[in-house]
This record gives C-alpha cells, sequence and structure tokens, in this order.
C-alpha cells in the first residue's frame, strides 16, 4: 500500500480557539432578530464590542504563548551586568599577568641585547611622565557626593531629580581645574587618571576605565597647594557645582594633605596587539 501523501489536518489549541468560538457563538446570538421588538443602536454597539474584545483576548494568548507578559526582567538585568562585571575583573586579572610576562621577559633579554637594553632604559625614563609609576607628595583630596535621600522621598528646595545628584560635568570640572592649577598626577577613585583616561557617567555612577563606582567620588591631586585651591575657586563648572551645593545639600569637601599617594597605572594604554620580529 501507498503512503498517502495527504498531511493531518493540525490542531488547534484550545486556549487560542475558545476566545475566538465563544465570542463569534455570542455575536451570532446578539444579531439575531426578535420579533416584535426594536433594535436600538446598544443592539449593533455590543456584538462590535464583545468581537473587539475576542480579538484582544486571542492575541494576547497567542502573543504570550503560556508565559507571562508582564513578568519583571530587571532581576535578569542585573544578574547580566554581574556576569559581565565577573568577566570584566577576570579579563583585567589576565592582562596583567600577561603585562608581568612581558616584562619579565624584557628584564631577561636586555642583558643580552644591547638594542633591547637601550629601548627598556629610554622606556623607563619615560615610566613616570607617563603614570607608570606611582607618586607621592603634597596636595588636594575633593569629594563630591550626592544630597542626602529623605525617607519620605520629597527633594530639598523643589529640586529635581538630576539636580541633586553628581553629573559628569561636575568631575570632568573639578579634574580640569585641578590640572589648570598644576596638579603633577591625580587619581580618582584610586585609579591613576592618564592622558586617554575618560571621565563618563552612566546614571548616577561613574564609568572610568570599564570600571562603575558609585558616590561618594574621590579625586587625589599631587601639587602646589594654593595654586590648585585657587584654580578650584575660579573654575566656573566648580562654581555652579558648589552653587548645588548650598541649594540641595550635595556633598563637596577638599582636604589638604603635607603628604598624598597616587598608584600607578596599571591598565592598557591602548595597545591591542603585537608581533614578534623575527
Amino acid at each position: 500500500m501507498s503512503k498517502s501523501t495527504e498531511r493531518p489536518p493540525q490542531s488547534i489549541s484550545p486556549a487560542r480557539a475558545l476566545p475566538w468560538r465563544r465570542t463569534l457563538h455570542r455575536v451570532r446570538v446578539a444579531l439575531r432578530r426578535r420579533p416584535g421588538k426594536w433594535r436600538g443602536p446598544w443592539s449593533y454597539l455590543v456584538p462590535v464590542i464583545m468581537l473587539g474584545a475576542g480579538v484582544m483576548f486571542a492575541a494576547s494568548a497567542t502573543t504570550a504563548n503560556g508565559t507571562d507578559l508582564r513578568n519583571d526582567r530587571s532581576v535578569e538585568l542585573t544578574q547580566l551586568l554581574d556576569q559581565r562585571r565577573k568577566s570584566v575583573d577576570e579579563a583585567e586579572k589576565e592582562a596583567s599577568r600577561l603585562r608581568r610576562e612581558v616584562d619579565s621577559d624584557t628584564e631577561a633579554f636586555s642583558g643580552s641585547d644591547s638594542r633591547i637594553a637601550e629601548q627598556q632604559a629610554r622606556a623607563n625614563g619615560l615610566r613616570e611622565a607617563a603614570a607608570m609609576t606611582p607618586l607621592k607628595g603634597p596636595g588636594l583630596t575633593v569629594r563630591l557626593d550626592d544630597a542626602p535621600r529623605h525617607p519620605d522621598g520629597v527633594l530639598p528646595n523643589g529640586a529635581r531629580p538630576d539636580e541633586v545628584v553628581v553629573h559628569q560635568g561636575d568631575v570632568q570640572a573639578v579634574v580640569n581645574a585641578l590640572w589648570a592649577g598644576g596638579a603633577e598626577a591625580m587619581s580618582i577613585m584610586d585609579v591613576r587618571v592618564i592622558s586617554t583616561s575618560a571621565v563618563r557617567c552612566v546614571g548616577n555612577t561613574l564609568l572610568l576605565h570599564g570600571r562603575v563606582y558609585s558616590p561618594p567620588f574621590k579625586i587625589v591631586a599631587i601639587g602646589d597647594q594654593a595654586r590648585m585651591l585657587a584654580a578650584l575657586d575660579a573654575a566656573p563648572g566648580v562654581q555652579v557645582f558648589r552653587s548645588a551645593v548650598r541649594s540641595f545639600g550635595l556633598g563637596y569637601d577638599v582636604k589638604t594633605s603635607g603628604e598624598l599617594s597616587v598608584p600607578a597605572f596599571t591598565g592598557s594604554t591602548g595597545l591591542t596587539q603585537a608581533k614578534v620580529i623575527q
């Protein structure tokens, strides 16, 4: 016997078919003319409303496909962010290990190759200027913080939500003022600032070299204290922030110290690949 080439009819899920059948049945019943009675406008409007409701119910059941359409995915997003942070931490540890191996191999080969020794000596002379060595000296510590949160959620003095948090422009204003005041070295959240450092904010958090930091934001600068204090007072962006401090209660604190320390920069300087010359 030859096998039939006809396909069996596809079954329709009861959850999908029921709203349509029920709605069509009600529409047919509602449209039946009752003898001796006048059909007012509601006799036509009600079936239309029922038909629209049935379409919406059927579309919702089809779209949901057995799931909750109002499922809160904030937990999934938080877990994804945590996984990405762990991946970044692991990649940074691996990159640090590889840099140590490169430095160790370079040191070993410099003893037998004069060209490597010459370039290594040249690089060592530039390490301090490139922020690759820790530095100590007198300087300032500046802290910026959001306004305190009230339990009732009321903002101070009719402020808007974005007026009671520290923004990217506020951090940049302080950093630029300190550089203008002759800062010799600087760190933000204990991370050394170099020429390619970019300060960015995501909401009320700070993004620096791929890492996210929450307020209060600490900025340490080594240099002439009097010049840097004068530069902070004269900077327009810092003046605007200090005005918000007085109006809305944000945090702004500047302290001088006879000896501060900033760490060496340990991240990547932008080199993405290298090739060994045979």
